[in-house]
């Protein structure tokens, strides 16, 4: 059964004449006995939400979850698309992608995010049985890890933290060939990786890799643990293959011909290519069938539910929101435009998140450490504790790059809604990780505050000035930058309902004015932009701005028009849904004949399609600088005087 993976993955990648054929070879046995013994999964039912989880960090050996699920019996997973490997159109992608093939729990590729994200998963799985149940929510999650996982920096993060949060029903299975791309693995590593999980928390033990007693007796002791734990099982990187094995020629290219028929009379595979001899291929298909009786015992527990619960976990797990988060929300914002607060946005999201968490209790709130920078966690929202899963507040500390991968676990699991927060400028820790919640379109909420030089005195190691543009160029991510609180609202609805893009919330750590003073239950950020402040005169000048500096721009357009110069006010809270609007919409709103200015305390990258071709930009042309706010933004010449100077110069362009 094992051959039969070894012989695919190197078939197929000989074919593509591309791919990693010397992992899957190496970790066959594994996975065998893991799969055949231990997994809990149901082809003919692939999301059953009690599933085991099984993810591949080691996503360039993609073609060991390809073999397993064709093997197995996943109808999506034919012998043609193994056939058809790494080439267009195929589910066999590269590294394996969420959304293309059942059975591929998560995006994997980039190293360490996988092992990552798996501890999301496996948080979202306790506190899931600690709000319904373990009758219906009892589930593991599985890892095969490489050597690369566990060198990159999330890792360690990652480990610390399932460590801490005695995370007992995560497995990592270390696929400890000793082999790197570059060579042995001793040319970089020279740690022991068994005595920095036990440091972490976790039980850690080796293994024979290539030993079917030894690993299920491995993961039997594992699953019986009250910790997570680590089985490092020595294995042979391309076993078979006479002339590369134990060697790196094995690790990123095909065999080639000659070695591959060498492999077969190794190994006593005489099957043709991509053919798998009837008697194993039944074996497989019977294991693959194992769990039947299990999901179908679970769909009768699940039904056997008090009603109340039953019909919540179901609309949980569908993604739907709540029908009462709409009212709320209107609500909140009729009351705030006639109380006018002055709250930097980031009180504007914790006094949401009152409203929001208050309605959708499957919200799980978070921060990296800067729960009181953030203001993430709402009034009476309980922290998440090791002994205590039924909290929906997680305390990720310091860990930025494992808090953000941790959230894409979270969400993929489903049933919850993951938002947590740092710094807008450690979106450089988290970009990985956003990056891939865009990929695979998951629901994911990043409150990132302290948006621009207006943080003040920590300096311009702490003040981003290009994460706007930044994120901003990132495909199927929405960036919100609200003005007041009433945008603040509405942003955080829009990146609620949002169900396939993720949404980063840029928010202030200066008080601003609340500008939304007449109340609409419309959402106007909904469409992106929409005209904030008109004019009475005739329309001359249209200034484009977001977040904090919208308050400039309505200071400027009370210098101009002093001046008798018509002025408009544009807000544009997130410029990616403005962008996705009709066109006559988008004309509109940039005021066809004025001239435009934008205003935004960040680079100038990526305004100019609004201002072109004669409009101007106030903000930053390099990094910021030390001082209280108000002292940056003059020094800066980021104010209502340099904003009405810029349009009276373009203006003067024209006439």
């Amino acid at each position: 059964m094992a051959n039969a993976i070894r012989a695919l993955a190197m078939d197929a990648v000989q074919k593509a004449n591309s791919g990693h054929p010397g992992m899957p070879m190496g970790t066959a046995d594994i996975a065998t006995v893991l799969f055949t013994k231990f997994l809990k999964i149901d082809p003919r039912t692939p999301n059953w939400p009690d599933r085991d989880r099984f993810v591949l960090s080691a996503g360039h050996g993609s073609m060991l979850l390809y073999a397993l699920n064709y093997l197995l019996g996943y109808e999506d997973m034919t012998i043609e698309q193994i056939e058809n490997f790494r080439q267009l159109g195929a589910i066999t992608a590269g590294h394996p992608e969420y959304g293309h093939a059942s059975g591929v729990e998560t995006t994997t590729g980039p190293l360490g995010q996988g092992i990552a994200t798996s501890v999301g998963m496996a948080l979202a799985e306790r506190m899931l049985a600690a709000q319904f149940g373990d009758e219906v929510v009892n589930h593991y999650t599985y890892v095969i890890a490489s050597d690369g996982d566990l060198m990159e920096g999330i890792s360690h993060e990652a480990i610390s933290l399932a460590g801490h949060l005695k995370l007992s029903k995560l497995i990592v299975l270390y696929d400890d060939n000793e082999i790197s791309i570059d060579g042995p693995l001793s040319l970089s590593e020279t740690g022991d990786a068994l005595k920095r999980f036990e440091a972490a928390g976790w039980e850690a033990s080796r293994i024979d890799g290539h030993n079917p007693a030894e690993i299920e007796a491995a993961i039997e002791a594992a699953r019986n643990s009250d910790k997570p734990s680590l089985i490092a099982c020595r294995t042979v990187i391309g076993y078979g293959s006479p002339n590369k094995q134990g060697k790196s020629s094995s690790h990123g290219a095909a065999l080639g011909e000659e070695e591959i028929a060498l492999t077969r009379t190794e190994l006593g595979w005489d099957a043709e290519p991509f053919s798998i001899p009837s008697d194993v291929l039944d074996a497989w298909r019977i294991a693959g069938c194992r769990n039947a009786k299990a999901r179908k015992a679970w769909e009768d527990r699940f039904k056997a539910l008090d009603q109340e619960k039953r019909a919540e976990l179901e609309r949980r797990l569908k993604g739907e929101l709540k029908p009462e988060l709409a009212k709320a929300i209107a609500a909140f914002k009729r009351k705030v435009s006639e109380e006018k607060p002055k709250w930097a946005t980031r009180k504007s999201s914790e006094e949401t998140l009152n409203v929001i968490n208050a309605v959708l209790p499957e919200t799980v709130g978070g921060s990296a450490d800067l729960t009181g920078s953030n203001n993430t966690r709402s009034k009476d929202q309980k922290a998440i504790t090791p002994d205590d899963f039924s909290g929906s507040f997680i305390h990720y500390g310091v860990r930025e790059h494992g808090m953000a991968a941790a959230m894409n676990g979270i969400a993929l699991h489903k049933g919850l809604i993951p938002y947590s927060g740092t710094f807008l400028v450690f979106t450089d820790y988290c970009r990985p990780a956003i990056r891939l919640s865009a990929l695979m379109g998951q629901r994911v909420v990043y409150v990132m505050t302290h948006d621009s030089i207006g943080l003040g005195e920590d300096g311009p190691t702490h003040q981003p000035v290009e994460h706007l543009a930044s994120l901003r160029a990132m495909p199927n991510l929405n960036v919100f930058r609200p003005a007041d609180v009433v945008e603040t609202a509405e942003c955080w609805q829009l990146s609620l309902e949002a169900a396939d893009t993720p949404s980063i919330l840029a928010l202030s750590r200066q008080g601003l004015p609340t500008l939304r003073t007449e109340h609409t239950d419309e959402n106007l950020c909904a469409r992106g932009a929409y005209e904030l402040a008109g004019t009475t005169l005739e329309a001359k000048v249209t200034l484009i701005a977001t977040g904090s500096e919208v308050e400039i721009a309505m200071n400027a357009k009370r210098i101009l028009e002093k001046e008798n110069i018509g002025t408009r006010v544009v807000s544009m809270p997130c410029s990616e849904l403005f962008d996705a609007q009709p066109d006559q919409y988008r004309k509109e709103i940039l005021g066809p004949g004025t001239v435009r200015v934008a205003i935004e305390a960040a680079v100038r990258y990526g305004w100019d399609r609004y201002v072109a071709p004669d409009g101007d930009f106030v903000g930053m042309n390099g990094f910021g600088a030390s001082a209280p706010a108000g002292d940056l933004y003059k020094h800066f010449n980021i104010t209502p005087e340099a904003t009405a100077e810029a349009a009276r110069k373009c203006l003067a362009a024209r006439s």
